[in-house]
């Protein structure tokens, strides 16, 4: 172990400490109070009521754990976007649960829920996962309901995704543990199955409060939409449960009986761990963003047994791609490679940066993948496309194009993470978010933007000052640097892997040593869903 390997261990371990508390402060919802209160009223919060429902001692994952940091602050924020979302087993049976926490606001749906409810239901269909959803929500909330209601991807595309899941034969099924007001109602009774729990849960379009007001009727909500209600008069639910327990219980017995899936094929033998140590990461991977490392030494410590296979190794250095395994699961990997390297002819290939050659290696191997039917992971640290005369007179533009359009045209399920940088075209072609990505989670050394921040900060700088020199104001080097500084933090706050996480740019930010069991449970709930298509890129210049 030298000085440097230290250097980076305690940086990237400061960083998982604030990881970590971060994990901490989400868990608490809405606070310690408001737990409290759920308490009082006989009620498990969300998160309590996910893990006595999940296998206990099964892997499971969260979706999306910081969605809406940092997010309508004005509105006394929105932790976890008010809904926590796992990935796990009920029953032996890999599924989606989705809790609406009614610590946050009671529950009421924000933008960002919308998104996140919807992220939950993409994931589900994408890969024939059951999903089951454990609703205590007030609704939409109010003041924003113009940024919930009406587009497509807002509140009633839930709906929409319900009734489709149905078409498609995923099982769906839903627990009233709290208030299911107005079109939130739809959502458990569009379910194949739906419970509601004695006293605390209740459904309704308008309580009772509104009723008075449009029809003049007085009425209290346990008799309007209670559980006795439901299950014995109008037969909106299914089952009535004494408590939460209870509910969950039942669950549990439903899933129990659900018979096998047909299954997509992917290759997966024995688990084997690493032969590297995974820790060593933490003193592999730089502390800064601008150095160079090997990135094969961290393929090593994900990779079952360390081993990989390379695919056109000496050819297209920058990036780096091979078979291994990973919890036995077979993968195709495409990874930047960060050290500088010397090709054949005596070039030197830069760290992070894709080339001619390394994008037309890496279309061939994502092509091969699909043929062979194996998983793609994608390994992020990216700086984008070479630039200049002769990568545009080599077609540089030409041979990113057919790189994009074979990660566009996978069938394959893909699976990215992001280690380091992730700029600009280098997102794109290593299947950032919009390249449909079964899961993405970033690192806590991630950073997502156009470019780096200095870079912006250097040509927003120019911008300004231009602007104000315009204006007759003189721009001392002071004035400069005060002025750089405050661009570079602005910057640097909105490429924070924090940020992206937040605006579900990626599905979070995780512990190294947890990519995986990312991988490996994104794996096999792929295999729910055999592929449909052949792998095809279209017109396509050679």
């Amino acid at each position: 172990m030298d000085i440097k390997f230290n250097q980076n261990e305690d940086v990237n371990k400061l960083m998982l400490s604030e990881l970590k508390k971060r994990l901490a402060k989400v868990a608490l919802g809405g606070g310690k109070a408001k737990i409290e209160k759920q308490h009082a009223k006989g009620k498990m919060t969300a998160r309590e009521r996910i893990d006595y429902l999940l296998d206990k001692k099964a892997e499971r994952i969260e979706i999306g754990a910081f969605v809406g940091e940092g997010m309508y602050e004005e509105h006394g924020g929105c932790p976890s976007g008010g809904v926590v979302i796992k990935m796990g087993y009920v029953a032996g049976k890999q599924c989606l649960v989705v809790a609406n926490d009614a610590t946050v606001k009671a529950g009421a749906w924000f933008p960002i829920t919308a998104k996140k409810n919807l992220r939950a239901q993409e994931i589900a269909i994408e890969n024939r996962l059951p999903i089951i959803y454990l609703v205590d929500s007030a609704g939409v909330y109010l003041p924003m309901q113009d940024e919930i209601f009406p587009d497509k991807e807002h509140f009633g595309r839930i709906f929409r995704n319900n009734a489709i899941m149905s078409s498609m034969g995923i099982t769906q099924i839903s627990a009233v543990m709290g208030s299911c007001v107005a079109g939130g109602a739809y959502l458990p009774i569009m379910s194949d199955e739906a419970l509601i729990v004695d006293k605390t849960g209740s459904i309704f379009l308008a309580g009772s409060y509104l009723v008075k007001a449009a029809i003049g009727e007085s009425i209290d909500n346990e008799t309007l939409g209670g559980a006795s209600t439901h299950c014995e008069i109008s037969g909106v639910t299914d089952y009535k449960a004494k408590d939460d327990a209870a509910a969950l219980d039942t669950i549990k017995n439903i899933m129990g009986k659900i018979g096998d899936f047909t299954k997509a094929g992917y290759n997966r033998i024995e688990t084997e761990k690493p032969k590297e140590n995974p820790e060593d990461i933490y003193g592999i991977l730089p502390g800064s963003r601008s150095e160079q490392y090997d990135m094969m030494e961290i393929i090593k410590r994900l990779v079952d047994n360390s081993e990989f296979e390379a695919y056109k190794d000496g050819y297209g250095q920058s990036i780096l791609t091979g078979y291994a395994r990973i919890d036995g699961w077979a993968v195709g990997i495409v990874a930047n490679q960060r050290k500088v390297v010397k090709t054949k002819k005596g070039e030197m290939q830069f760290g992070g940066v894709i080339y001619s050659d390394s994008a037309d290696k890496a279309t061939r191997f994502i092509a091969n993948c699909n043929q062979k039917k194996i998983p793609l992971v994608f390994l992020q640290d990216v700086t984008g496309f070479m630039v200049g005369s002769k990568s545009e007179h080599g077609g540089i533009i030409k041979d990113g194009a057919k790189m994009v359009n074979a990660v566009s045209n996978s069938v394959v399920p893909k699976f990215t993470i992001v280690i380091g940088n992730s700029y600009g075209a280098g997102n794109y072609a290593m299947c950032g978010k919009a390249y449909d990505p079964r899961l993405i989670v970033a690192w806590p050394s991630a950073e997502l933007a156009v470019m780096s921040g200095n870079s912006a900060a250097k040509v927003l700088l120019q911008i300004e000052t231009a602007s104000l020199k315009k204006k007759g104001e003189t721009i001392t080097k002071e004035k400069e640097k005060e002025l750089f500084d405050k661009i570079k933090q602005r910057y640097d706050d909105q490429v924070s892997p924090y940020y992206a996480a937040s605006r579900l740019w990626t599905d979070g930010v995780i512990d190294p040593l947890d990519t995986r069991k990312w991988i490996s449970m994104g794996i096999e709930a792929a295999d729910h869903a055999p592929i449909e298509k052949q792998f095809n890129m279209g017109v396509l210049q050679v």
